[in-house]
């Protein structure tokens, strides 16, 4: 009886492939929970992420509130001052409601001052920023209202142009340069005495007191300048400050520049002083062309004069040639004119 024995090559090539196969089903598995393992720290990582910037948000979302909290404080705090500063702000008034002056004289004599140095300043000053105030409240103490005085007129250098309603020292860092006062008895103490020393005390250069009706100053003007701190008086009536010579005039104060003599003229007198020119130029004109009309006719006259002068020249030496003439005939009969 024959008896078969299994193929020893078959069984060892089907457990080596089951041995593949169970390598790449066990390869398959771990790349699957590779896979797996990946996803899920991606995952993770995402979650983080997410969570992280949720919380950045909720951070900022939280110091956005903080400081719009901390700008609505400091807000509140501004506009609590604001009111506070309202409340306790100082007025600084811009008149008293009294005249500008006791008399129509008086206002007469201050109005003429402004008109005049108004357009003087602006021709000759423009350089040194000049302001003008009439009978305006000026304040030289911070937060004393009552501490101040209002000049009849008085001028001020290196300040911004422009109308004021008042004019407050420590904010225009100047003090004004000339200050003139219209002065009468009922103003006497006060011109002559706190005024002089308060104008000496700020630094007021030159303070002149004009009295138009010459009720207290017999020459009407006097004047004081400013001299190592204290007053002198000025016994030349010029305004050094001003370049001006300064000449009372029946009730009003005259003005002439030092340098040239020119007396500031108001526009109405300077209009008429225009028409008198332009006449005093028509009149010229005429007289010039009434000599040139007298010129023509004499060089006319002249001309004429040279031409009889040229004819009877002519004459005369015809009648030379004539007579040369006549004797050359007497000489060929035979006859010496010389002897006739």
């Amino acid at each position: 009886m024959l008896t078969l024995t299994p193929d020893r090559t078959t069984t060892t090539t089907e457990q080596t492939e089951e041995l593949e196969q169970t390598q790449q089903l066990e390869q398959a598995e771990q790349l699957e929970q590779t896979q797996q393992l990946e996803q899920t720290e991606q995952l993770e990582q995402t979650q983080q992420t997410e969570q992280t910037e949720q919380l950045e948000q909720a951070e900022q979302l939280e110091q956005t509130e903080q400081t719009e909290q901390t700008q609505q404080l400091e807000q509140a705090e501004q506009l609590e001052q604001t009111e506070q500063t309202e409340q306790t702000e100082i007025f600084y008034p811009s008149g008293d409601g009294e005249p500008l002056a006791e008399t129509f004289v008086h206002v007469d004599a201050i109005l003429m001052l402004v008109v005049l140095l108004r357009q003087y300043l602006q021709d000759c000053f423009e350089a040194q920023k000049p302001l003008l105030l009439a009978n305006q409240y000026v304040y030289y103490a911070e937060n004393f209202p009552r501490l101040r005085f209002a000049p009849d007129v008085a001028v001020i250098f290196g300040v911004k142009p422009g109308a004021r309603d008042n004019y407050k020292i420590w904010e225009e860092k100047q003090v004004p340069a000339v200050i003139f006062e219209i002065t009468s008895p009922s103003t006497q103490k006060i011109d002559k005495k706190r005024k002089k020393d308060l104008y000496e005390s700020i630094g007021v250069q030159e303070y002149w007191l004009f009295d138009p009706k010459g009720e207290w100053i017999p020459e009407q003007l006097r004047g004081y300048r400013l001299t190592k701190d204290k007053y002198q008086p000025i016994t030349d009536r010029f305004s050094q400050v001003l370049g001006l010579n300064l000449q009372p005039e029946e009730a009003l104060l005259g003005l002439y520049r030092h340098d040239t003599g020119e007396k500031l003229l108001l526009p109405s007198e300077v209009t008429e002083a225009l028409r008198q020119e332009q006449q005093r130029a028509e009149q010229e004109q005429q007289r010039a062309e009434q000599e040139q009309q007298r010129a023509e006719q004499e060089q006319q006259r002249a001309e004429q004069e040279q031409q009889r002068a040229e004819q009877e020249q002519q004459r005369a030496e015809q009648e030379r040639q004539r007579a040369e003439r006549l004797a050359e005939q007497l000489r060929q009969l035979g006859v010496d004119p010389d002897r006739l």
